[in-house]
């Protein structure tokens, strides 16, 4: 355990943290629940909790990592096994993909049964409905999910860096993969450019001038796991340390927990790659800044150069603080959960660990802790948005198939 974690330490030298003096304190402000409101997060539950293999994501505590870190708790919720996808994008993009359906019926009948388009008996009215996205991996997972589930046509954009395994596993939902030249913030305008040209609908986790209702979907069905993590609290968390990417997550997590508590929202967290931190820029710079370059990161699911318009204003008066780690710290976290040392045994992929490098990163750092109010009263809550999404990969990192894991796991 000693070996894992000087390792961890010893990557976090380039690690940067700032915090956000922007920040509101106070309750949740009326003009945001136009966008993520506790009434969405009631709809969306309804519809996703009525899908085939629904069921709560494992809140795991790792009571031994507490312990080392200083503090009173830390828990893990593991989305590695939600819906058999590998991570926390099946809640947002399919959804995403009901709402759109259902608004395209109704458009052109007058009315849906959103019963029966949730539990794909209306597959012959959306045949001819084609839907698409760009994508790390996982978000065009969902979305290929829920089209196959619903039953429309998906087309997926990946760009030059996504692995053939995360393509793969799109396509074994059915859908087309298109590659496309380019980093994450390219396909996205390769998709909509195409989208256009063929009339198919985009459905975006991020958003972009004029572009905003359907990443507002795909945001809202995250609160899902936002929801349960919170239900199996005796106590709320005080610390949430959660991924960056485009800021989507991070901002259904701060405005589920905002409008819960209130003025005692938790302090949140927002850990990004260094080399994709275009929302650690954002904060720096006092507005959406985009970050250049192949934004080649290991942390694949952040590797984004662009703010979501939607959600940083989330982000701007929600956030505590900003991070943005190395790669090193997020393979050596993978590690150390594979290793049980932490207080469990977890599969975690490269991006899904971020949140729990950027909290070991910052227990390390005296002033961080102090700016954060991390202490021995703290209870640390982190989203584990991802399992092994690239199982070569993943084996690669941690010397181990993720299925090795889960059977040491069990023994």
């Amino acid at each position: 355990m000693t070996y894992l974690f000087k390792n961890l330490a010893d990557s976090s030298g380039t690690a940067a943290f700032l915090v956000n003096t922007t920040r509101k304190v106070g309750s949740y402000p009326e003009a945001f629940k136009a966008t993520l409101s506790h009434d969405g997060y009631v709809r969306a539950a309804g519809v996703i909790s009525s899908w085939p293999g629904y069921r709560p994501t494992p809140l795991v505590s790792l009571s031994t990592l507490a312990m080392r870190l200083g503090v009173a708790s830390v828990h893990y919720k593991d989305e590695g096994g939600r819906f058999g996808l590998g991570s926390f994008k099946a809640l947002g993009g399919a959804y995403a993909v009901f709402r759109l359906l259902a608004a395209e019926l109704r458009r052109r009948d007058g009315g849906v049964d959103e019963a029966a388009l949730a539990a794909g008996r209306l597959k012959d009215a959306v045949k001819d409905i084609t839907v698409c996205c760009a994508t790390d991996g996982n978000h065009g997972r969902s979305v290929a999910w829920g089209a196959r589930m619903f039953g429309a046509r998906a087309v997926i954009f990946v760009h030059a860096t996504v692995s053939e395994k995360r393509a793969e596993a799109i396509r074994s939902f059915g859908a087309e993969v298109v590659r496309t030249a380019g980093n994450y913030d390219d396909s996205v305008r390769e998709a909509d450019r195409t989208a256009a040209a063929n009339g198919w609908f985009v459905v975006s986790d991020t958003s972009y001038p004029g572009y905003t209702d359907i990443p507002r979907d795909v945001m809202q069905g995250y609160a899902v796991m936002v929801a349960e993590a919170l239900g199996a609290f005796d106590m709320p968390p005080t610390h949430v340390f959660i991924q960056g990417g485009v800021g989507g997550l991070a901002a259904a997590v701060i405005a589920h927990l905002w409008e819960a508590y209130g003025a005692d929202t938790p302090s949140v967290v927002v850990v990004e790659p260094d080399k994709a931190a275009c929302l650690y820029e954002s904060a720096r710079a006092g507005r959406p800044t985009t970050v250049t370059g192949d934004l080649d990161t290991v942390m694949a699911g952040m590797a984004c150069g662009e703010p979501s318009v939607i959600a940083w204003p989330f982000l701007e008066k929600g956030a505590t603080a900003f991070m943005a780690i190395p790669d090193e710290a997020a393979l050596a976290t993978m590690q150390l959960l594979a290793s049980g040392a932490a207080g469990a045994t977890i599969v975690g992929g490269e991006s899904g660990v971020a949140g729990l490098a950027g909290l070991i990163v910052a227990a390390d750092h005296a002033d961080w802790r102090k700016a954060l109010g991390l202490d021995q009263a703290s209870r640390v809550l982190l989203f584990g948005s991802e399992g092994d999404t690239d199982p070569d990969l993943y084996a690669r990192i941690v010397g181990r198939t993720g299925d090795a894991v889960r059977a040491g796991a069990q023994t």
